[in-house]
């Protein structure tokens, strides 16, 4: 029997926005009306039943709404902070829904003004709540194997060994490997617990089709009957099908399919999705967000330079850095080294106070020391609260920068790393995604990895998700550099 948990967990969420709306409009007629919260005659005389009547009718379409904005689709389960977003945008859009309804009509629904805004405040709330605790609680059931899917991965490439390490723990990722197709001889090194198929022949007299809800093939055989019986297989029997390319380049970023010289279709494969109307959006927003939390930040950044030029070093550390199309530009941030070791190379810096081996130490962290004694107290301070990164406001304002984006690197840093050229397509940012995804816990190949990551599926949703995290990891103490 085929595993129905994502299609009984849809089902789940659509009833129970319903009912979220429903409960939130309900208690806005209550607050305004019935209880008068505000002492003020209503506008319009509009009956409870003839008001929750009109509302019954009218949230199956504003359940539409959401749907079409992908609310209901299994990608939107683990993106909480998209969910949320999109939540907001399409109770908004609802609630314009509802106002043009009653506009076409030439009828009344809201009894007063501030019915809407209480029901539309409400019902994000309920929304948001419901969907956390809808999220918990499946999660909390995935330990149970309830809502388990099973999955069949085919062929052994470097990608079958990422995805089988991703879903190991199946009562943390939903999913169990119930085989692997492979048959190379390594193979039992490499997939330590898995049952290990030769062929898809072994599959199919070993597993019932029932038992599989899924088939991930990582590789395309060399010959095609091979392919085609394990798609056959698949759409025969109603199992979930999907292929990972193994130039998996070729698949991120932007994508679009064209037609060239007008006659023959071809995919469209851009290093970056910030591309055209994400530009402008995203440099608008910089300069709109950049520009206001700069003169929220000037008076601190006042008070802290005078703190440094008291301390008797320079007030600021420019550095040369790396951006978009591999410009360089001067990043200006507080000064936080100790004077004697300014511009100085970690090697250098760790040579003159007689202790060259923690050079070794802090490139083996990624450039990382605890307790490194080059900075200064007043620059432990700023480094612990990403005070010292203030100044990087106005390289924002300027252009060198965006409030989101790759870590900002020195030439040196990216002269070897095979990726850098989808790094630098986009600006670095103030802020980024490994910035946010415990930066001094995971090591400089896997912070530049998730630079990649942002740069092939950069959204301004994500650039959102960013800097609403960036304030709660400051704020925790964990954006210490």
């Amino acid at each position: 029997m085929k595993s129905n948990g994502s299609l009984l967990y849809s089902l789940i969420l659509v009833v129970g926005d319903f009912l979220a709306l429903v409960t939130a409009f309900a208690s806005a007629y209550i607050l305004r009306v019935s209880i008068n919260i505000t002492d003020r005659p209503i506008s319009e005389p509009v009956e409870a039943l003839t008001y929750l009547g009109l509302f019954l009718v009218l949230l199956p379409f504003w359940i539409l709404i959401f749907a079409l904005l992908g609310l209901y689709t299994t990608s939107i389960y683990e993106k909480r902070f998209r969910e949320i977003g999109l939540l907001f945008i399409g109770s908004f859009i609802g609630l314009l829904f509802v106002i043009g309804y009653a506009y076409i009509v030439d009828r009344p629904i809201f009894p007063a003004r501030l019915v809407p805004v209480i029901g539309f405040s409400l019902a994000f709330l309920f929304l948001v709540i419901f969907r956390n605790l809808a999220r918990t609680v499946r999660t909390t059931l995935f330990k149970y194997d309830v809502g388990i899917t099973n999955i069949l991965i085919v062929g052994n490439t470097k990608i079958a060994t990422e995805l089988a390490q991703s879903l190991a723990d199946s009562h943390s990722s939903g999913y169990k490997i119930i085989g692997l197709v492979a048959d190379k001889e390594h193979t039992k090194q490499r997939y330590v617990g898995l049952r290990i198929f030769k062929n898809f022949e072994e599959v199919i007299k070993a597993l019932k089709a029932s038992d599989i809800h899924s088939i991930v093939q990582t590789e395309l055989y060399a010959d095609n009957p091979r392919n085609d019986e394990v798609l056959e297989f698949a759409q025969t029997n109603h199992i979930a099908y999907r292929f990972i390319p193994g130039n998996s380049e070729l698949f991120v970023g932007n994508i679009g399919v064209e037609l060239f010289r007008s006659s023959i279709p071809v995919i469209a494969v851009h290093q970056t999705a910030l591309l055209g109307w994400g530009r402008v959006v995203k440099r608008a927003f910089d300069l709109l967000v950049g520009g206001l939390l700069l003169l929220l930040a000037l008076p601190f950044m006042f008070v802290i330079a005078i703190l440094i030029k008291l301390s008797g070093s320079p007030v600021f550390f420019r550095q040369t850095r790396l951006t978009r199309f591999n410009g360089r530009f001067r990043v200006f941030k507080f000064q936080t080294m100790k004077n004697k070791y300014n511009n100085l190379s970690p090697e250098k810096a760790f040579t003159k106070m007689g202790r060259p081996e923690l050079a070794h130490v802090y490139r083996k962290n990624g450039d990382y020391l605890p307790n490194d004694p080059r900075i200064s107290p007043i620059g432990r301070f700023l480094r612990k609260t990403s005070l010292d990164e203030l100044p990087q406001l106005f390289n924002v304002i300027k252009g060198d920068l965006s409030l989101v984006g790759p870590r900002a690197l020195v030439p040196e840093e990216l002269t070897e790393h095979e990726k850098k050229h989808a790094i630098l397509s986009v600006k670095s940012g103030l802020t980024g995604l490994a910035q946010v995804s415990g930066r001094r816990s995971i090591s400089f190949n896997d912070r530049r990895q998730l630079d990649v990551f942002y740069v092939q599926n950069w959204s301004f949703w994500l650039d959102i998700t960013i800097l609403l995290k960036t304030i709660r990891v400051v704020l925790g103490g964990r954006g210490a550099t």
